[in-house]
């Protein structure tokens, strides 16, 4: 089978899919599957399962442990023989919604709007179906496609890829992975880790004429937050290798690292906290920071610099307290790897326009798979600057596109020898 040929056939049995491929989307779109607080999550995965079943997919369900609440379950399929694959890795769950309207999925102007429509039902439906595709145009694979559907990515992934890496399943035989996050045309070969953090200063309550007798959590609190500011001075002069937008490469495919964005991150202050009124001394300030580090750096390392900074500031005296929010690895595989390459010339043969790699400044779910050795990257037919917004969408023939791109990226990584 010709590559001209496993085009032809894949874009046929799409093109016949295609009312379906958007109705799933509108069905998912219409669950509030809203994480927190991990909302509607049984009745997105049975529409899911509804739709694998259709297809003739089979697959298997993990469920992680939940504290009474709706079921955390994820789910894996396969398509094709063989040991060695090729996941493709989407999520269910999404952030909250500014207005209940936004579960009423609807098409304007070539857009599908609704939660989720971006980040990511209508991608976890392009990858579906081009699966499906794959598998009824018989395809010869030296290996199979994974499907990998997980629930809580928008909070740190732990029912989901963690609870899964956990069970000893995730990427199991991976040779590569795809996730459709809505990258906008870029392809993420790289992502910032996270370690978030809230700090409260403990002090003691007095009337304002009687501050003596107190002890001002405030003033205890520009202490922290000064010590912290000269490790952000420090940790702000690192960049990272990998590349990152810029006003002047904003349009340019061959963008380079440089300027703000390729910086290092510690945000201090995202939310503050604290006190009783105006005339009591604090007996207590909260204030959160946000560490993003880049590929380049440690995780458990760039932990430790922050503890030994609060560390240092209980043996001046100061009483706090360190609650970790959260906390993600970064990760990154060059542009230049066969995976990587792979999809790079399969989105410039479907779109006719060569595609540039770029760093995800946030966390993603690539991070679970690269701890692996696994080559992950991001590409999916949404917008980031509109994924989280009251006016969610994505352009309806861009999900067909990327289902397509998938399906070939998938024969292309995973050739038959042999193969005519």
């Amino acid at each position: 089978m010709s590559d001209t040929s496993v085009r032809s056939q894949l874009e046929q049995i799409l093109q016949a899919h295609r009312e379906d491929m958007l109705q799933f989307s509108r069905d998912l779109i219409a669950i509030p599957s809203e994480n927190p607080p991990g909302r509607e999550y049984g009745a997105c995965v049975q529409r899911i399962r509804q739709e694998l079943e259709r297809l003739g997919l089979t697959y298997q369900t993990f469920d992680a442990p939940s504290a009474g609440g709706e079921p955390r379950t994820n789910l894996l399929s396969f398509v094709g023989g063989g040991q060695r694959t090729l996941y493709f890795h989407g999520h269910y769950d999404v952030v909250p919604a500014q207005s209940r309207a936004q579960f009423a999925p609807r098409e304007q102007g070539g857009y599908l709007y609704g939660r989720g429509s971006a980040d990511m039902k209508a991608g976890l439906a392009a990858m579906l179906y081009a699966a499906y595709a794959l598998r009824q145009a018989q395809v010869p694979l030296d290996g199979r496609v994974g499907l990998c559907i997980v629930n809580d990515e928008e909070t740190g992934g732990q029912g989901g890829s963690g609870y899964l890496e956990q069970m000893g399943v995730l990427g199991r035989d991976g040779i590569g992975m795809l996730t459709m996050e809505p990258t906008g045309g870029v392809i993420w070969n790289a992502n910032r880790g996270a370690i978030s953090m809230r700090v409260t200063v403990r002090g003691k309550a007095a009337h304002v004429g009687l501050q003596h007798q107190g002890v001002n959590a405030f003033e205890g609190m520009l202490r922290v937050a000064a010590a912290l500011q000269e490790l952000k001075a420090e940790v702000e002069t690192r960049t990272t290798r990998f590349a990152t937008p810029t006003p002047e490469t904003a349009q340019s495919a061959s963008r380079r690292t440089s300027g703000e964005a390729a910086h290092s991150i510690l945000l201090l202050g995202g939310r503050v906290e604290g006190g009783a009124n105006f005339n009591v001394v604090p007996d207590w300030c909260a204030f959160t920071l946000d560490r993003r580090f880049n590929p380049e750096e440690d995780l458990e390392a760039e932990k430790a610099r922050l503890l030994g900074v609060l560390d240092d500031c209980r043996r001046q005296g100061i009483a706090l307290d360190a609650e970790v929010l959260q906390e993600g690895h970064a990760s990154g595989v060059d542009a230049a790897h066969p995976v990587a390459q792979a999809l790079a010339q399969t989105v410039e043969a479907v779109t006719g326009a060569a595609p540039w790699f770029e760093m995800c400044p946030g966390l993603l779910e690539i991070r679970w798979y690269a701890r692996r050795g696994i080559p992950a990257l991001a590409y999916g037919p949404g917008l980031l600057e509109c994924s989280h917004g009251p006016d969610e969408r994505v352009e309806i023939e861009r999900v067909y596109q990327h289902a397509l791109i998938y399906a070939l990226t998938a024969a292309s990584t995973l050739p038959k020898v042999g193969r005519a």
